[in-house]
């Protein structure tokens, strides 16, 4: 059954029919193309010409449709109309007929989806690792790329950073002490550093350890500073004034130790500061002795 609603007086319609027509408004007739238009060409007679609204909806009795497929979009495609009709009106515009077109049928992409979400009964929770497996595989390779490249910075930081080699080979020197006779100083080069290598008498060596060191500027005793020999004949101090930096004179001295021209420090036969500016003692670098091979190792001390 075909019906058509409509807002409005009758005396409201007429008078908006005459000021739509006086600006040109004109009523649209469709060509009935379509079995169910024949309903319409019966009762166009009794539409008024126009009718003072926005949309009005055109009901069709269903009555002689199949009854309703499940509510999907292509279930409810199949049971509406080839064809939908509405009219819209207005002041200046002439009646519209258009049409409702709901024939399109729904693509299936079945097809090209993946195994894991073709089945549309199956929960999500149970296809979640088929789905984030290849998300999953690019996290773990960036993150492994990302370790790789940042063990590569710090590798080359940190080699950047270290000492060159030939630094490495200064950081540690022997010395053969068998060509240092008794009594005699030497000056070796270390780490860019002059150092004393001192071969002491038995009369220095007990001179200087029955030295009381309550009377010292820098207390230190004897055995402490010459700790690399049993003996104490050897005593390997840096060969740099501690006031201001100057190279000592060996042998020289009122104690005939050490003696700074520069300002006037003296030094005992065991390198401790006994008079004029030097606030320290003369400092004792890191060393060993080998005894088994009379070799003086420098840069290190004794392995444990």
């Amino acid at each position: 059954m075909l019906s058509v609603s409509a807002r409005g007086g009758v005396g409201l319609s007429n008078a908006v029919r005459a000021v739509t027509q006086a600006v040109g408004g004109r009523t649209i007739a469709p060509t009935p193309t379509h079995p169910l238009l024949s309903q319409w060409e019966e009762r166009e007679e009794s539409l008024p010409s126009l009718i003072p609204c926005d949309y009005q909806d055109i009901a069709i009795d269903l009555a002689t449709q199949p009854l309703p497929r499940p509510h999907t979009s292509y279930g409810l495609s199949q049971t509406m109309f080839k064809r939908q009709l509405s009219i819209g009106t207005g002041i200046g515009v002439g009646t519209q007929l258009r049409y409702y077109h709901n024939d399109i049928k729904i693509p299936s992409f079945d097809d090209v989806r993946k195994d894991s979400t073709r089945d549309p009964s199956r929960l999500a929770k149970e296809s979640r690792d088929e789905r984030r497996l290849p998300l999953d595989v690019v996290k773990v390779g960036v993150g492994v790329t990302g370790l790789i490249a940042a063990k590569k910075i710090v590798h080359t930081i940190v080699a950047n950073l270290s000492p060159a080699a030939s630094t490495l080979a200064m950081g540690v020197i022997e010395v053969d002490l068998n060509k240092i006779p008794e009594g005699t100083n030497i000056t070796i080069k270390w780490n860019n550093k002059p150092v004393f290598v001192r071969h002491r008498t038995a009369e220095e060596v007990a001179r200087e350890r029955a030295q009381d060191i309550g009377e010292l500027r820098d207390p230190q005793t004897d055995e402490v500073r010459s700790y690399a020999h049993t003996s104490g004949k050897w005593l390997i101090v840096m060969a740099n004034c501690t006031h201001l930096g100057c190279v000592p004179i060996a042998n020289q001295g009122n104690w005939g130790g050490y003696y700074c021209p520069c300002h006037g420090s003296h030094y005992d036969a065991s390198g401790r500061i006994r008079k004029g500016p030097a606030p320290l003692n003369l400092e004792v670098p890191d060393h060993h002795i080998v005894e088994e091979e009379n070799k003086l190792v420098l840069g290190i001390k004794a392995p444990a």
